[in-house]
């Protein structure tokens, strides 16, 4: 007689036959994860102008200069209200 392992999982062999199957560690399918994200590499300007970006919005975040909304469409509006009012 066969000891039945509390661990097992049934899997209907139509779900297998139709679709496939693939069993990965978590560890295994977060690299996965992390691997279908897309890289981008700026150059010249572009990468200027994001860093500028950057340090802008950590200095805004550093001086407490953060936005409570419901939507990002609505923060963006406060956001633009806001920088509108300094200049």
């Amino acid at each position: 007689m066969l000891a039945q392992n509390k661990n097992s999982i049934t899997i209907p062999g139509e779900i297998i036959c139709k679709e496939g199957l693939v069993i990965l560690s978590l560890r295994e399918y977060q690299k996965l994860q992390e691997r279908a994200v897309l890289t981008y590499y700026l150059k010249g300007k572009e990468a200027e102008k994001l860093d500028k970006l950057v340090e802008e919005g950590l200095k805004e975040y550093q001086d407490g200069e953060t936005i409570n909304a419901p939507s990002l469409r609505e923060a963006l509006k406060i956001y633009d209200r806001r920088k509108n009012k300094k200049h």
